[in-house]
């Protein structure tokens, strides 16, 4: 691959690098600063009613699970970068052959080209 292609991957990576982890923040800034009492607009600091506690509960679960989703991407964008550095970006894990550019523009990040990655869907 030659550095001009590298740049641009390198450049949309950290970008989207950038972007998640902002997003990240923010949810978790928000989750976490705001208390039973700010979100259900309530004058009291505790919630009387199950489902509104529940509510609170469900929203905090999701935000953690988005950030937690989110983490894995920031970890395999980080994993992409690593291999801009190694040389190793753009070539397949498993056959060792040239992903496409078709699906490192859909998926700058991938390991595998869509051949190998298709079989290993099919095995689980």
């Amino acid at each position: 691959m030659r550095k001009t292609e590298l740049k641009k991957y390198r450049k949309l990576l950290e970008a989207k690098k950038k972007e998640m982890l902002n997003e990240i923040g923010e949810k978790m800034r928000l989750q976490v600063s705001t208390t039973i009492k700010e979100s259900t607009g309530d004058l009291s600091s505790y919630s009387f009613h199950m489902a509104d506690q529940g509510t609170d509960a469900m929203e905090r679960e999701m935000a953690f699970m988005f950030a937690s989703k989110s983490g894995r991407l920031v970890y395999h964008i980080d994993e992409a970068l690593w291999r801009i550095e190694e040389g190793t970006f753009g070539i397949c894990e498993k056959c060792e052959k040239q992903i496409s550019v078709a699906r490192l523009e859909a998926v700058p990040h991938a390991r595998m080209c869509i051949e190998c990655k298709s079989a290993e869907e099919r095995k689980r």
